[in-house]
């Protein structure tokens, strides 16, 4: 074992629910995680100042075509946090988008650690919607944010996929919106198992009920409320329908204040700081991939081969089995991607494990892109509780596109950290192969998937995912006669025939069922 070895050695988390017109503005959010951390480590403002690596988490509100830009941010969120810390880091970076991304960075960082090329970093983020969309609808200032967010700084170093995740073809049809997709997926399997409607919305509310409980009790968590099974899946004026099958609740919250922050060491700069060894929790194994990269292009919608493949990879280097694992928390922005992630992990849904240790993105909050930071802080927090212990945790970016795995423990690994390189395990993803694509279909078809999308007043975008008598996959929409979409919605459509060719626009396909 080399002194490089890397381990974490420090995490902290804010949340912050005061009056929007004081709340933090994105820079300072970030400090407050960092400086918790710190604080945890024991290494102080001395030891932040010394940190050598940074990677912040991208905004969500830098995602490409986000219409939110308006809002004071720094033009370089590294490098204004670097100077709120006095910090000078060799090595800085902020991240593309996906919900994967703090894992990804925290695996990044541990192997530039372990091949010496830095010793003490820092992995950051924040999401800040709650107060600034209530800043923007009220009319308040953002002086105080000005203040603090230098937009005039140079672009930093960026650090993952920049890829939007859908097509000009997908988006033109509505698949360009987490609440538009991932429908697409929890219907496909529902379909897929043979459940009725009512019976997998029963599913659902049981599952994200049990994440509830966890939120209650996490003094972090964005709702601090527990849900029984039938008030998440019942739809009411509090909890309208979203994307069918999602009520409001079953839906991540994204607009929160929130902050998480994870400090990493090598085994030597933690000794150097004084961080007692009792307080170290090491990453044992990770693993990222991405499925094929757009919805359509996937093999089907029930399931996710990185989600597979991930988990073997990261399992395979810690040396143990999901048997082995104490504690798990499992991406969660809709039901389904907890669905398929368990399903691709070998675990029930009812695992007495559990799968959250946080509550969940629609509970615990934390969403955009910075949610599995929390899920990482609170996971050292437990596992130095429960020494020996193994915990998993996962992360997914864009519509099941993007996977992150990672396991941890404080029991010292018995080999050294050597993460493969993942374009050795995307190489085989992307071999796999999947249905040819139209963007040009006619005549007869059959639904694949697909989903009613909502506004307040009711439903109004129908969305098909379907295949032609050639067996190639397209994208429709369907008649938009809310009275047609109510009933679309109240039976299951996966499998029904129809007749599928351009829509009167010129730019969309009709789908209209027999």
């Amino acid at each position: 074992m080399s002194e490089n070895t890397p381990v974490l050695i420090g995490a902290g988390q804010f949340t912050y629910r005061g009056d929007p017109g004081d709340s933090p503005s994105p820079t300072a959010l970030l400090k407050i995680a960092a400086d918790r951390a710190a604080l945890d480590a024991g290494i102080g403002a001395a030891g932040l100042a010394a940190v050598d690596a940074l990677a912040v988490v991208g905004y969500t509100i830098d995602s490409p075509g986000s219409k939110r830009g308006m809002i004071p941010h720094s033009t370089n969120p590294p490098l204004s946090l670097a100077r709120q810390l006095g910090a000078a880091p060799r090595w800085s970076v902020y991240s593309e988008m996906g919900g994967n991304t703090p894992q990804y960075l925290i695996n990044t960082l541990a192997a530039r650690i372990a091949r010496g090329e830095a010793d003490l970093a820092l992995a950051v983020g924040c999401e800040f919607l709650g107060s600034a969309m209530k800043r923007m609808g009220k009319g308040l200032p953002f002086a105080d944010w000005q203040a603090d967010e230098d937009e005039s700084l140079p672009a930093p170093e960026r650090i993952g996929d920049p890829r939007a995740g859908s097509t000009a073809y997908e988006i033109r049809h509505g698949l360009s919106r987490p609440i538009n997709i991932y429908p697409l997926f929890e219907n496909a399997l529902r379909a897929r198992d043979g459940r009725s409607l009512d019976d997998h919305q029963r599913r659902m509310g049981e599952l994200f009920a049990r994440f509830s409980k966890v939120a209650a009790k996490n003094p972090e968590a964005w709702f601090q409320t527990e849900r029984q099974a039938d008030e998440l899946v019942t739809v009411s004026d509090r909890n309208r329908m979203i994307g069918y099958p999602y009520p409001k609740l079953l839906n991540a919250i994204m607009e929160v204040d929130q902050s998480a922050a994870v400090i990493l060491a090598s085994e030597r700069k933690a000794r150097e700081l004084g961080v007692p060894e009792d307080q170290w929790v090491y990453l044992h194994g990770c693993a990222d991939a991405a499925d094929l990269w757009h919805p359509t292009d996937r093999q089907d919608f029930h399931s996710s081969p990185a989600m597979v493949r991930t988990g073997q990879k990261a399992f395979e280097m810690a040396g143990i089995g999901i048997d082995q694992v104490d504690l798990i928390d499992l991406y969660s922005c809709f039901p389904v991607a907890v669905e398929i992630g368990a399903e691709a992990l070998g675990l029930s849904l009812d695992d007495p494990r559990g799968l959250t240790v946080t509550g969940g993105l629609p509970y615990a909050g934390g969403p955009g892109n910075n949610y599995v930071m929390h899920s990482v802080a609170v996971m050292l927090q437990k596992l130095r509780a429960r020494p020996g212990a193994y915990g998993l945790i996962t992360g997914n970016g864009w519509y099941l596109t993007k996977q992150s795995t990672g396991i941890y423990s404080t029991k010292r690994p018995d080999r050294p950290f050597e993460r493969e390189d993942p374009k050795v395990l995307q190489a085989e993803i992307d071999a796999l192969p999947h249905p040819e694509v139209t963007e040009t279909p006619s005549g007869r078809a059959t639904v694949e998937t697909y989903t009613v999308v909502h506004k307040r007043e009711g439903p109004f975008l129908g969305i098909v995912v379907g295949r032609d008598e050639a067996g190639r996959r397209f994208c429709a929409n369907t008649p938009a006669d809310p009275a047609f979409l109510a009933a679309f919605e109240a039976q299951e459509q996966v499998g029904r025939p129809g007749t599928v060719g351009p829509a009167p626009d010129g730019q969309t396909n009709l789908f209209t069922p027999d």
